[in-house]
């Protein structure tokens, strides 16, 4: 069983209407544009975003893999747990858990991102002020 203290990271949703499918419950589509919202999240609270902003350098994602537990219904909102997985050279994996509103999980997700130099359209070493920011959002009981 997943430990949900574990996921340091945290962003509440709201399910709008507009994200129900014809069988009346979260469209798959949908899902990725709410994990999209716990990336921005991270890319804000690491300060990778205000990073990017002033250098032109930041998170580029390459991969996202969902596994659907549960479906999610609206009315309701959704909680997204978020952490670091992983710390590479020049990537970092990002794992999240979608809750409804009985804190059940119905979605597992993981993401990977590089860090990007969009100037010179080639991958960076993630620096270390930067892996020990994404150290603190990890899980308290994996060694990264």
């Amino acid at each position: 069983m997943t430990d949900l203290n574990d996921f340091p990271l945290e962003i509440q949703l709201r399910i709008d209407w507009s994200d129900l499918d014809v069988y009346e419950h979260v469209n798959n589509v949908s899902i990725i544009r709410y994990l999209q919202s716990a990336r921005v999240n991270i890319w804000e609270k690491s300060g990778l975003y205000k990073s990017y902003k002033a250098t032109n350098r930041g998170p580029m994602l390459v991969s996202s893999k969902v596994d659907f537990k549960k479906s999610l219904f609206y009315p309701g909102t959704i909680t997204i747990k978020s952490r670091i997985g992983s710390i590479k050279n020049s990537s970092f994996s990002l794992e999240h858990l979608i809750l409804n509103d009985k804190g059940e999980t119905c979605i597992e997700a993981r993401d990977v991102a590089v860090c990007f130099d969009f100037n010179t359209e080639k991958t960076y070493q993630i620096p270390d002020d930067l892996k020990a920011v994404f150290k603190s959002y990890s899980s308290s009981r994996k060694e990264i």
